[in-house]
């Protein structure tokens, strides 16, 4: 994730700062950047690379022309994903040199706003899409709108999953900051406040922290903090004091780090997606360091929630590259003395990279001949330090035992495996490339507005909270989603869950079927939804609580269903691809809602551990 610190009111604010950046190194960086106004003037600089070179290019600006005298600065570490890694794309991002803008996420209509600023006679100097907002800002104020003003009349023009912050030399001591499925916080000081990716970022300026909710923008001076909605009407958020409640500030207002880490993944995955796609439509993945010089048989061997991961990666990297792929649990690998007949290379997934069945699969599978590979969100860990060649998830830490961001960041670097194979096997063409990577960079605002279903998700928690048993279905890439599903619920919620393919319910799963037992069913248009509304009629037809997770055609075709969550449509040719996606977002919350209403320890369930490094 990329990284948001902003100081106002407190000299050497340029220091504060990068301190400030310093904080938020963990999550991963390769530019970095600070802009200041000092003497009548907005001074930007960036630079390539750590923290380490910003500060020496510091260093070389006299201090009585940029720190000392500076009492307003905004600073970033970024992740490249629009433009490649060079100081021109790294952040702050500039217009007229009287504006500055430092932006998390990613701004989807930026090359409509582009085009049009471009008529305008604004010039652009970097491949972002970040670079529209200073020009809109300009624009804006050039037509006699005030700070705030403009700012409102930028987010009625963007659209995205965004977390930025704003300066102007024609309001030197004012910033303008809004967030939208980003995270952002805000922190209050006497004659002072500050900004920040999250509160750590800014805990050694203040403990008074403000959490803004989705929608929120504000306007922000040395002396007031006011607030706004998305229907920009002034509002109060709670103040939470950093000393007071250490355990609630570290979850980021949530009452969960589960809650949490489901809410960050619309900010996690354009880090992932940045990560693997460069230079818009070119999948940054060694498939020769992968072991596919020739096309081979894929291994894929995982635990838990990683091996429902790797379930749905067998179809993508099936579907997308005609290779045939092995799932393997990792518990069980080494004990059954498995052939490698036709194998090339070997892959393993985990999240901390300690799973202790899962090095011992890798190191198998090394014994064995394999080239091996793992996706692993821990760089240094065990199974990173083993393997040939490691892909990073770079998710953030998850703290949560349930694993959720981690699971679709998983699925983000499988889906580019995928992609990738079927480019150099020739099964993707060029132009297919280039649509599926326009919808992989849709998928966190529609991630985001999946997360805007939560009340409604919350209301089927409510009813089926008390349930015995439960029964997840899917079919084909949705089939391991009823079995991730299933697992989200009874680690956490302690009720008996099971996850079968839809086709299976007649040969033995229907015997479970009784009054008011919830089925929950995974669906999309795919061109098999009827057979599997067919499934759903047996169950309903014996008294089944149904709950249909479907596209809008699919839930028309079951009227019969008591509940009906509508995931958002993508066009016909990959709504089906991406779908594992959008249904794991309710999955999630269904889980999670579903143990918060049972009042059992969601982020610590019971007999269970982060990392499980025993066999």
């Amino acid at each position: 994730m990329c990284g948001v610190v902003a100081v106002i009111g407190k000299q050497n604010a340029s220091d504060l700062v990068v301190e400030g950046l310093k904080k938020l190194e963990y999550r991963g960086y390769d530019s970095a950047g600070i802009a200041s106004v000092s003497g009548g003037a907005l001074h930007t600089i960036k630079s390539e690379g750590k923290l380490i070179n910003l500060i020496e290019e510091l260093s070389k600006v006299s201090k009585a022309n940029l720190q000392s005298d500076s009492s307003i600065a905004i600073g970033h570490t970024r992740w490249a994903t629009h433009g490649n890694v060079n100081v021109k794309n790294a952040h702050p991002l500039t217009s007229e040199s009287k504006v500055a803008v430092v932006h998390n996420g990613i701004i989807e209509n930026y090359e409509s706003i582009k085009n049009q600023l471009i008529s305008d006679g604004y010039v652009f100097k970097s491949q972002t899409d970040t670079e529209v907002l200073p020009h809109l800002f300009m624009k804006y104020i050039k037509l006699g709108n005030n700070f705030l003003q403009a700012g409102r009349l930028v987010l009625k023009d963007i659209k995205g999953a965004f977390a930025f912050v704003a300066m102007s030399l024609d309001f030197p001591n004012e910033l303008f900051v809004s967030r939208n499925s980003s995270p952002l916080a805000i922190g209050l000081g006497e004659k002072s406040n500050f900004v920040g990716s999250d509160a750590h970022s800014i805990d050694h300026l203040t403990q008074r922290i403000i959490y803004l909710e989705d929608g929120d923008h504000a306007l922000i001076d040395l002396d007031n903090v006011r607030i706004f909605n998305i229907n920009e009407e002034n509002v109060d958020r709670k103040i939470i004091n950093i000393k007071a409640e250490i355990g609630l500030i570290t979850k980021g207002g949530y009452r969960h780090f589960m809650e949490k880490e489901i809410f960050e993944q619309p900010s996690v995955i354009p880090q992932i997606i940045s990560t693997f796609i460069k230079n818009s439509y070119e999948i940054n993945i060694d498939l020769n360091k992968l072991g596919f010089k020739n096309k081979n048989t894929l291994l894929i061997s995982a635990a838990g929630t990683s091996y429902y991961a790797a379930m749905v990666g067998k179809y993508w990297i099936e579907q997308l590259a005609d290779l045939p792929v092995i799932i393997d649990l990792a518990s069980e690998y080494r004990y059954r003395k498995p052939s490698v007949f036709g194998q090339s290379a070997m892959l393993v997934i985990s999240q901390s990279g300690e799973s202790l069945d899962t090095l011992m699969a890798l190191r198998h599978g090394k014994e064995l001949g394999l080239n091996t590979n793992a996706i692993v969100n821990v760089e240094g860990s065990t199974i990173d330090r083993e393997a040939n060649y490691s892909l990073y998830t770079r998710a953030g830490a998850e703290i949560g035992v349930a694993s959720t961001k981690s699971f679709t960041s998983q699925l983000v670097i499988l889906f580019m495996i995928a992609v990738a194979l079927g480019k150099k096997f020739n099964i993707v063409t060029q132009e297919q490339l280039q649509k599926i990577c326009s919808y992989i960079l849709s998928l966190p605002s529609a991630i985001a507005e999946m997360l805007n279903m939560e009340n409604e998700i919350k209301s089927v928690a409510q009813n089926i909270k008390n349930a015995k048993s439960i029964i997840f279905l899917g079919r084909g890439l949705l089939y391991p989603l009823a079995l991730e599903g299933a697992l989200k619920l009874k680690e956490i919620s302690y009720i008996h869950a099971e996850g079968f393919a839809a086709g299976e319910m007649k040969h033995g799963p229907i015997a479970l079927i009784e009054d008011q037992v919830p089925v929950i069913m995974f669906l999309v248009s795919d061109g098999n939804e009827d057979k599997a509304i067919s499934n759903l009629q047996e169950a309903y037809s014996r008294g089944a609580k149904i709950i249909l997770i479907a596209d809008r055609d699919c839930i028309k075709k079951a009227p019969f269903a008591h509940y009906k969550i509508e995931i958002p449509n993508f066009e016909t040719d990959f709504k089906s691809l991406l779908s594992p996606f959008l249904m794991a977002i309710p999955a999630q919350l269904l889980a999670y809602h579903v143990a918060n209403e049972r009042g059992t320890d969601v982020d610590q369930p019971r007999n269970l551990a982060k990392s499980v490094t025993v066999e």
